[in-house]
């Protein structure tokens, strides 16, 4: 009896952890669908103010599921993507990786703010409006690119594009 206990809370606890880290990129939600859908995702919902069916606030993602072959120094970095339905990120947890030196490089908090509020077609460049924010130059580059083509490839077919960036330095 104990060890069919044991069995029933490890099933129970990876959806704990993945509904604690879409709360956490969705605070507004009020509830989160299943994974699903091409490409693969979560979808997280706030309810209606005007009744009907629940309104959607952003959509999750792995970016493993959307770029697989993107490798750090020692092999893929999960991360989960939240991206709301304008294609501004929500922001991102790294959810697994095998780095040996993981505190330095992708763990730290610095490194998942700065996705916050990310446009996706923002330019994701380390050294240029994403900070390295440490020595190891291999992962940081690789995560970055696998937020980037991920959030950009789930964007083109999930999102309506969005209207068209004003020229800098051009006044309409």
């Amino acid at each position: 009896m104990l060890l069919g206990a044991g069995l029933m809370l490890a099933a129970q606890a990876p959806n704990e952890l993945l509904d604690k880290r879409l709360r956490k990129l969705f605070p507004t939600a009020s509830s989160f669908g299943p994974k699903g859908g091409s490409p693969p995702h979560y979808k997280a919902f706030t309810p209606n103010p005007s009744g009907g069916e629940p309104a959607i606030v952003g959509y999750a993602f792995l970016t493993t599921d959307l770029e697989p072959l993107e490798s750090g120094y020692d092999g893929p970095i999960q991360m989960l993507v939240g991206i709301n339905p304008k294609g501004v990120l929500a922001g991102i947890i790294v959810t697994a990786h095998r780095e040996p030196y993981g505190y330095f490089s992708v763990d730290p908090p610095e490194f998942a703010a700065q996705f916050a509020n990310k446009d996706v077609r923002d330019p994701f460049k380390v050294g240029q409006d994403i900070e390295a924010i440490s020595r190891a130059t291999i992962t940081i580059n690789s995560a970055t690119r696998a937020i980037r083509n991920s959030a950009r490839r789930f964007a083109r077919a999930m999102l309506a594009p969005p209207p068209p960036r004003p020229w800098p330095g051009l006044n309409p």
